[in-house]
């Protein structure tokens, strides 16, 4: 499986532990795309619709749902773990969503 920047997968998240986003949902793929190429792995970031705008919570727009990326969830994730692609990310929303990792790893 191809896995890029930006794609969205369907994404099994459970057995999740406390606070840790749960269940089978959309996550959007932020690791660069080398480390996807030689890595099992892939960074992830859960979508959710519900929830506040918190400043590490990117609002996005996917398969006509509102919601947002929730960067305070990050995960790596093993690929067998993505159940399917569901679509990418636009361009626009990616670039929020790598700012606002920039930001909150920033010194």
């Amino acid at each position: 499986m191809v896995i890029t920047r930006g794609d969205v997968h369907l994404v099994r998240l459970d057995p999740a532990l406390g606070s840790e986003i749960r269940k089978t949902r959309p996550c959007v793929v932020v690791s660069p795309d080398e480390l996807n190429a030689h890595l099992r792995t892939a960074v992830v970031a859960p979508m959710t619709t519900a929830g506040k705008a918190y400043p590490w919570r990117i609002r996005c727009r996917f398969q006509n749902r509102s919601g947002f990326v929730a960067l305070d969830q990050l995960r790596t994730v093993d690929q067998e773990r993505l159940v399917k692609r569901l679509g990418a990310l636009s361009p626009d929303t990616l670039a929020h969503v790598l700012g606002g990792l920039q930001e909150m790893f920033a010194e």
